[in-house]
């Protein structure tokens, strides 16, 4: 089955619900369809430059081993370099265990989207090491610490262009199909915090949140903002304020370059960091193609 050349797949920024961009693949590849120019942003740039680079196979067996204890593992608690997880332990295993490769020498035509964390600027990341590429776009603020690349500070692309329609374009597709991660979400995994952090508390106070979100123990995956008096923790503010950043971001750059297609698999109830929940991510992913399927066979025979 060959490429289509003209057709680009934008893949989402989203954290773990970014997993569903595997069953998007999945879904698009029983169907016949072959994206030709592949870009994504933050977890969308995991995924989509994993398939790229043909590891995909590898990479999903991989994922579905994760439990949450495997996954509370590979988070290299710091305080020291502008994130509390470095994902160095994490990138060194994928280096070990899938090996690296240049941008440029990949069969699919890829890019990723980070942020210059010095000047704001939108950057392109279109040549060299593949990983260092990812580990650049999906470096959340507050949550994993920047990459230093040619002399530039890089954060999550997501910041900028959490759905890359604008990269495909510049990649020369004609067609473009968007998989948007980021709808329904504000409002949603807000924990309560009953009682205040002195600061002497808080690096032992962000890890117990971190594995807890993971494990699950919040107030409930649908629970809205609760009363004014209940004072959110710092885990809520930051994963509540990248919510509402990207839903807004997302949408005022759809509205200005709008794809031809947009997916929007409904994965709202799953937590920032819940990358065990892979099975429920995929389906969804797969289901939304389902869902979509005329229109998509529609716009893509225009090629």
């Amino acid at each position: 089955m060959r490429h289509q050349q003209y057709l680009g797949l934008a893949l989402g920024s989203g954290s773990a619900r970014g997993w569903a961009h595997i069953g998007v693949i999945r879904a698009l590849t029983d169907m016949g369809i072959m994206p030709g120019i592949m870009c994504g942003s933050s977890a969308g740039a995991l995924v989509g430059g994993t398939h790229a680079a043909g590891y995909l196979d590898e990479f999903e067996k991989w994922l579905r081993t994760l439990t949450r204890k495997k996954v509370v593992a590979f988070f290299d608690i710091t305080m020291k370099g502008g994130g509390i997880i470095t994902g160095d332990r994490l990138f060194d295993f994928f280096r070990e265990r899938f090996g690296d490769r240049l941008i440029e020498s990949l069969p699919i035509t890829f890019g990723a989207v980070a942020t210059n964390l010095e000047t704001g600027n939108e950057v392109w990341l279109r040549s060299g090491s593949l990983f260092e590429a990812i580990r650049a776009s999906l470096s959340m603020p507050g949550i994993f610490t920047p990459v230093l690349t040619e002399e530039s500070w890089f954060v999550d692309g997501g910041l900028v262009n959490p759905v890359p329609v604008s990269l495909c374009r510049a990649l020369g597709a004609q067609v473009v199909i968007a998989v948007n991660l980021n709808g329904r979400l504000v409002g949603k995994r807000f924990l309560r915090e009953e009682t205040s952090m002195s600061p002497y508390k808080t690096v032992k106070a962000l890890a117990i949140r971190i594995r807890n979100e993971i494990k699950g123990n919040s107030s409930g995956d649908d629970a809205e903002f609760p009363s004014a008096a209940v004072r959110p923790g710092l885990f809520d503010v930051v994963s509540g304020a990248l919510n509402i950043m990207q839903d807004r971001i997302t949408r005022s750059r759809i509205a200005g370059d709008p794809p031809d297609i947009v997916l929007s698999p409904r994965l709202e109830h799953l937590g920032l960091l819940e990358f065990h929940r892979v099975s429920e991510a995929v389906e969804e992913g797969r289901r939304c193609v389902q869902e979509a399927r005329q229109a998509i066979e529609s716009v893509v025979a225009r090629l």
